[in-house]
């Protein structure tokens, strides 16, 4: 097992720590050329001559990124991934394939790799994965950190008031407000709907990820669920929009009978609203899952599947949802003029779901090129920073 030092810039922002990274290929050469190429960025480096291998340094030593080929003897990439998941939801996985297929592609997906690289590896686009990567692995300790602060003790073993979740989690509901993200038509030029996203002006949960994490950890999902849709509705008190309006709904909302409630604040809007069911949140444990599902059609609600692409149950919820929209995570998005495996499989999905008659929405679209790729695979309905940011009711996106 080699060991290779990095410079100061290579570490983690904001932190002391080195990252290391594992590179498994069973292939000498290869393995060099990806040492190489991290080493030369600044990395810490170890190596792996297959699966297995990998596995045990995973069991003895701290990595922050493993960097696995698919094709290997013994056990393979995604046998490595699937092993890491099992372990470690957030630990990122660069896979690269010599050979990509379709069937790889989905099964990338299926067990949320970060990223999924061909080779011969591009220098520039490889390092510039793994520093994306990392970047998502500290953003993920520091939310993990900024939760656990709520479990501080005072001098005399006392839960901290101060650094309370709950009283942290009830001062950004006060705080919550929403904004919203066109989602435009290409074809009619024109806004299709805008996505309600809620923000908080709390500083200490400042974001929607980790209010969403406060709010599993004291079990009120529930509640900040009832206070985004009483809100997410008000400005379209006293107008008439001509535009459909998509709402964020986690897997637990469906269980809350208020959300079935006809008078409901957001139910008024019922005919002009579709609920976005993510694919981050497993919906497998959900009694009656078609029932509640049925329930909201009948007040008159669309139903989405969000985040197609980085899901944890990839497409399973095709038949248990059946729904009127999917929307293409922004994993699929990204670079996606560029990468052929990504291209073939939102060709893939865009097929299927015209055949069942699902709309497409393709999230987080920010270059042209981007969205030039996505307009020739058939996708209509765009949403990204190349038209508008998110901002308070309406933005008018560019063309």
């Amino acid at each position: 097992m080699q060991s290779v030092s990095r410079a100061p810039e290579a570490a983690l922002e904001g932190s002391t720590h080195k990252a290391r990274v594992l590179v498994v290929d069973d292939e000498t050469d290869v393995r060099q050329v990806m040492m190489r190429m991290l080493s030369s960025a600044g990395y810490s480096v170890c190596t792996a001559n297959d699966g297995e291998e990998a596995l045990r340094v995973l069991e003895k030593e701290p990595i922050d990124l493993v960097i696995t080929d698919i094709a290997m003897p013994k056990a393979d990439g995604m046998t490595v991934l699937r092993k890491v998941r099992e372990r470690n939801e957030e630990l990122p996985v660069l896979l690269v394939a010599g050979a990509p297929t379709t069937e790889s592609a989905i099964r990338a997906v299926r067990y949320r790799a970060t990223e999924y690289l061909t080779k011969p590896l591009d220098p520039d686009t490889f390092v510039e994965a793994v520093r994306r990567a990392l970047q998502m692995n500290r953003l993920a300790e520091l939310r993990r950190t900024a939760l656990e602060l709520g479990h501080g003790r005072n001098a005399a073993g006392e839960p901290s008031e101060e650094r309370s979740l709950r009283e942290r989690f009830e001062r950004s509901l006060a705080a919550l407000y929403m904004v919203y993200q066109p989602i435009v038509s290409w074809s009619r030029q024109c806004a299709f709907g805008y996505e309600a996203l809620v923000r908080s002006s709390e500083p200490s949960l400042p974001h929607p990820g980790a209010m969403f994490e406060a709010a599993e950890r004291l079990n009120a999902t529930s509640e900040l669920g009832r206070q985004i849709r009483a809100k997410c509705g008000d400005p379209l008190q006293g107008a008439d929009p001509d535009f459909t309006l998509f709402v964020n709904l986690h897997s637990r909302d469906l269980l809350d009978e208020v959300l079935f409630d006809p008078s409901a604040p957001l139910t008024r809007w019922a005919a002009r609203t579709v609920l976005e069911l993510t694919e981050r949140a497993a919906i497998d444990g959900i009694d009656d899952i078609a029932d509640r599902i049925a329930r909201l059609r009948m007040l008159g609600f669309r139903i989405a599947v969000d985040d197609i692409g980085a899901g944890y149950s990839g497409l399973n919820s095709f038949a248990t949802v059946q729904p009127d929209f999917v929307k293409l995570d922004i994993t699929l998005v990204r670079g996606l003029d560029k990468d052929p495996v990504r291209r073939r499989l939102v060709r893939l999905l865009t097929e299927l779901c015209n055949d069942l008659g699902i709309f497409v929405v393709a999230e987080g679209v920010e270059t042209p090129a981007e969205r030039d790729a996505l307009i020739e695979l058939g996708v209509d309905l765009l949403q990204g920073y190349l038209f508008a940011r998110p901002a308070a009711p309406f933005a008018t996106p560019k063309f």
